[in-house]
């Protein structure tokens, strides 16, 4: 499968897929401009740290449009954003890891969306605490990389345990950014940004 290929598959495919969500939840034009900005933003400045590996802020907004839209709209954003993101990576295109990085990043938004899951009434509304914030990032960052570490060394013939052993610098630096962006950016967006559950 090519580029061009894959792009036109997956792009209309994904963008239905959120169309049903967004009339499923009954969301107001509003609420579908800041998921496309979710969107946009994760997939600009993915491109605009492409230089740093493995640090990215895609993670955490996909996670925040799950806390915002709940966990459907953040697993069909982070699809949505690799749709776009993957097929057009600098680090090239293989259509096997191209998936498994589309499926993984939907990890972000269903934790979200379960973690920031509408409360009962008499429940407080505050943000979780940022430690709750930082076993998130370690927990998705973690099942994302060994996701996509089983998918690259099941594409390039590499035993499970060797790919995994030379992604630990990767995900060392994955995993220590990430924890840094979900406790210091999340909760200030979420703090300003109303939720729509």
């Amino acid at each position: 499968m090519n580029r061009a290929t894959a792009l036109l598959i997956s792009l209309p495919l994904c963008l239905a897929l959120l169309a049903v969500a967004f009339r499923l939840k009954k969301l107001e034009s509003r609420d579908i401009a800041g998921v496309s900005v979710l969107a946009a933003l994760a997939i600009a400045t993915n491109y605009a740290l492409s230089f740093l590996p493995n640090v990215k802020l895609m993670d955490s907004l996909v996670f925040i449009s799950g806390a915002l839209y709940g966990s459907a709209i953040g697993a069909l954003v982070g699809v949505v954003v690799w749709a776009v993101y993957g097929v057009l990576n600098p680090y090239g295109f293989v259509p096997q890891i191209w998936i498994a990085t589309m499926l993984s990043e939907a990890i972000y938004g269903v934790a979200g969306g379960l973690l920031f899951r509408k409360k009962a009434a008499n429940q407080s509304r505050s943000l979780l605490p940022r430690l709750k914030l930082a076993l998130a990032a370690v927990a998705t960052t973690l099942a994302y990389d060994i996701l996509t570490n089983a998918a690259f060394a099941y594409t390039f013939h590499i035993p499970l345990e060797v790919a995994l052993a030379a992604a630990v610098p990767f995900t060392a630096v994955h995993l220590a950014a990430n924890v840094a962006i979900f406790v210091f950016l999340v909760p200030v967006v979420l703090s300003r940004v109303p939720r729509k559950q």
